[in-house]
């Protein structure tokens, strides 16, 4: 278990070494999190839509009895 730590860690700091020093690295991983916020903010708007749908559905029911 200790040997896989080390390694993720050792991993992890390889990683950030080679972004940290390489500009085309560094773009591509500025790239990727923006279209993974993207995403992430057009899901979250979806669900909110179908959330406020499902209440304005729930209130014209109850009004309608």
């Amino acid at each position: 278990m200790e040997k896989f730590f080390f390694g993720a860690i050792v991993g992890m700091a390889a990683g950030a070494l080679l972004v940290a020093n390489n500009c085309k690295l560094r773009n591509l991983v500025k790239k990727n999190q923006e279209d993974l916020m993207e995403k992430a903010e057009n899901y979250i708007d979806e669900k909110l839509e179908q959330l406020e749908k499902a209440g304005k559905d729930k209130k014209q029911q109850k009004t309608a009895e």
